[in-house]
Formats: structure tokens, sequence, C-alpha cells
């Protein structure tokens, strides 16, 4: 794709609370690296509504769709003001349907040692479409609620495809489908169904099972070695992603890919801290380990491994970590190490 001399067009949304200061480190990194990403700053979630009194401002838009890549820093919803999560537009604006998330053993001596899943959820269907609505019953406006969910074949095909086309191309053996195609059996029956039609051209590739949501929620904490990859619907994909994540140490260690046709963002998915913001505090490993997703993206392995073996030789020899993983160092010291072993 790239050579190492061209330029590749890239959109920064620093994001709020923490996002400028993991920004700032996750960029020294990037640079320590050679990453040829040629930047376009811009604002969304309270920095943009600051800036512009919008959380997703029409110039962050039109670069994403210039650049069609993007890094994205944690972003704060505003409450109440009728705005929309930025997450959730950015989504469905540029079609990303692949929310694509690892979750690896990085700081050993945790509860559980040597875990290694990727975890592919559908990220446009499913219950997340949004058709809720209220039914009034006597003098109670809102007596009832109801809510659909909307998985379609064709979208069911394009998520376990991605998934499978992601084993083969990173070596991976197994992929498990998660559904709860007993109860739900024709919102999530035609996920399993299309998916296992899907498993068929990969045959003597990657093996295939299949697991009912709650099963797989109770083996992911008992015995989670036995899991490869997973692949599932929109809802349980936002669950059991961040259980996966609670298995490596919490969401400050999970990076996080927005995958479509023509456009991809990556980010950290936890929140913003307004708290510990400006303190030097932050812990920038999830939009790091999310930039690495990015060169593996734009078919810079050799880079991105390059950064994933520095964050484990500065965890685990030089013990150097910050205050969420027991450490002392502040964000800067943290980065400065990063940057020293690459």
């Amino acid at each position: 794709m790239a050579t190492p001399s061209k330029k590749i067009p890239a959109t920064l949304i620093p994001g709020d609370g923490i996002g400028p200061e993991v920004s700032q480190a996750t960029l020294e990194v990037l640079e320590a690296v050679g990453a040829p990403f040629q930047w376009e700053t811009h604002q969304a979630g309270m920095a943009g509504v600051e800036a512009s009194g919008d959380p997703l401002p029409p110039e962050t838009l039109a670069s994403i769709r210039r650049t069609r890549l993007a890094l994205k820093g944690p972003l704060t919803t505003p409450v109440g003001g009728g705005y929309r999560s930025s997450n959730v537009r950015l989504r469905e604006e540029f079609e990303l349907y692949a929310n694509l998330r690892p979750a690896r053993t990085l700081v050993p001596g945790g509860r559980f040692e040597d875990i290694d899943i990727v975890l592919v959820r559908e990220n446009l269907e499913g219950l997340y479409v949004g058709f809720e609505h209220y039914v009034p019953i006597g003098d109670d406006p809102r007596a009832v609620a109801m809510a659909s969910g909307v998985n379609t074949r064709a979208g069911s095909r394009r998520i376990v495809e991605f998934a499978f086309d992601y084993a083969v191309k990173n070596g991976r053996k197994k992929i498990t489908l998660v559904h709860k195609a007993n109860v739900l059996k024709k919102l999530t029956g035609l996920f399993l169904e299309t998916g296992r039609e899907v498993a068929k051209k990969y045959e003597g590739r990657v093996s295939v099972d299949d697991r009912i949501i709650d099963a797989c929620a109770m083996q992911l904490v008992m015995n989670p070695w036995q899991f490869d990859m997973i692949v599932t619907t929109n809802l349980f994909g936002d669950i059991l992603s961040d259980l996966n994540a609670g298995l490596v140490g919490g969401l400050g260690m999970a990076p996080a890919g927005n995958i479509g046709v023509d456009a991809a963002i990556f980010e950290a998915v936890h929140g913003s801290a307004p708290d510990i913001a400006g303190k030097g505090l932050a812990n920038p490993l999830a939009l790091i380990l999310s930039a690495a997703m990015m060169l593996d993206h734009v078919n810079m392995q050799d880079k991105a491994k390059r950064i994933r073996t520095a964050i484990d030789k500065v965890l685990r020899e030089d013990n150097v970590r910050t205050g969420d993983l027991g450490g002392k160092a502040s964000t800067k010291e943290f980065t400065r190490a990063v940057v020293k072993r690459l």
C-alpha cells in the first residue's frame, strides 16, 4: 500500500478531558517509530461544542471524508440538550460496520495470564438501531416501552466475512459465533445461520463453533483461553468487548478500530476522565495501541509490532507503569520510556 516515504493523510481528533494528553503521547510514539501520517487536527465532543456549538463539527466530518482514516481520543457526550453520541454518529456517517476489539494481557500478575482474544462486533444493526417507542395506557404516557431490533442477512454476512478475513490475514485459528438463537430465533437466528454459511468458505483454514451469549459470558470468565476470535451482533459485542477488556486490566488497556468499506476510525474506548485531566496522570496505552492497529490497517505491521514490543518491554522489564497499573509514572514519563525503547 504505502511506501515509507509516502505521507498518509489522517484526521486526528484529540478529544476532551485527558484526550489531548494521551493524543500527544501517541503522536510522540508514532513519530519515534517513523509512522508516515500527515495529520489534520479537528475537534469533537465537548471540545467541538466549545469551538463551534456542535459535538461533531462539519469540518471534522469533512476532514474524515477526505482522509478516510482517523485517530480519536476519548470524547464526552454533552448531557442533555438533545446531543447524540458523537461515536454513534461517526459510525453511521461513515458506515463503520465492524468494531474490532482485541484484548491481550499486557501486565503480568493479574487474575488472568496470556489472554489474547479478538472480538469483532457488528456496529450498525441489532437492537442499537434505536427503533423505540412508548405505548400510553390510561393516564400513563409511558406505560409500555417497545424496541425493535434489525439484523439483515447482508449485514450479518458482511461482519462474519470481515472476521474470517481478519483471521486468515492474522493467523487466527478459530472463530466463535455468539448469538441467542434459542430465544431470539429470528433476530439472532438469521445471524447464526448466515455465519455458518460464510464459515463453509473458510473450511480447512479457520475452524468455527458457536455459543449462546450467556454461556459465552460465563466461559470467558471461567476459561477464556478456549477463545481465539469472537464475532457477534451489536448489543452482545458491546457487552463482551468490555468483559474481555476486564480480563486484561480494564478499558485503559483496550484499543479499538471502527472499520467500514471506505473509512476507518481508531479510538481509545475509555472515558475522558475529566477528574484527572491536565494532571499528567492518564495512561496513554489504549490510544497508543489503537494507533498500532491503525498502522496494521495501512499495512505497516512491522511498525505496529515494534510499538507493541516496546510497550511490553516497558511494562514487563523496565517496570514503568502509570498509577492505574500500580506504578508511579506520569503520562510523559511513560511515553518517554516507550520512545526510548523504540
